[in-house]
């Protein structure tokens, strides 16, 4: 008998109460260079300086938990840079923690920009959000389930993270268009470290993997020498 197809891992559905936050994420990556890279320590800290600058302590241990939550799947390096780089490159760092603990992020990219940049349209319309959305809820119902309300929520919280990430950039348009399609520029330490790390995560950003260097061919070995005649 066939053997059924394997069901796809639930969305992480949480990363409402957090947008992209670049600069808080590199707030508490900076912090926790200084409490020696010990993420119970991070939390503490954070939570004790009110270092997100939140208006109450329930707001903030939301929005601690969430990006905490990022940030703990990037590596030492890629904190390091998110803490110490430039804007361009804390913002990269910001999204990178995005792609690799919130799929929905990860796959839109992927299987909706990347097209429209391959195909020379760069618009992003309306209609392209409700087919990738659609096509989403096959596989994962707990969108379906959504109220409405909250529907709504993970879609402007997706397209907003877009915006500050660059990969979408203008204003929403009145005959349903959401913005431009962009490729944003990645330093070469940002492109090192992604790709380093997994190459495939690089489509994240737009861009794609490097070419793998082609194996060079064995040289031939020398025939051995003839042994002269007596």
């Amino acid at each position: 008998m066939p053997r059924p197809a394997p069901q796809a891992s639930r969305y992480s559905l949480s990363f409402t109460a957090a947008g992209l936050r670049p600069e808080l994420a590199s707030v508490i990556a900076g912090i926790h260079l200084e409490e020696k890279c010990d993420w119970a320590r991070t939390k503490a800290a954070v939570l004790e300086r009110n270092a997100l600058q939140a208006r109450s302590a329930s707001s903030g241990k939301r929005l601690e938990s969430e990006l905490r939550q990022r940030l703990q799947g990037l590596t030492a390096p890629q904190l390091q840079l998110l803490a110490r780089g430039s804007s361009d490159e804390r913002t990269a760092m910001a999204w990178l923690a995005v792609l690799k603990r919130i799929q929905i992020a990860a796959d839109l990219p992927r299987e909706i920009l990347l097209e429209k940049l391959s195909s020379l349209d760069p618009v992003l319309r309306r209609s392209d959000m409700a087919a990738f959305y659609e096509d989403r809820e096959r596989d994962h119902p707990e969108l379906a389930a959504l109220a409405p309300s909250s529907q709504q929520k993970v879609r402007s919280a997706l397209l907003q993270m877009l915006r500050e990430a660059g990969l979408l950039v203008g204003k929403s348009g009145k005959s349903g268009t959401l913005g431009t399609v962009q490729r944003p520029f990645l330093s070469p330490q940002v492109q090192e470290l992604v790709a380093s790390d997994d190459p495939a995560l690089l489509a994240g950003f737009l861009h794609h993997a490097p070419a793998k260097p082609k194996a060079k061919p064995a040289a031939k070995k020398a025939p051995p020498a003839r042994r002269a005649k007596a």
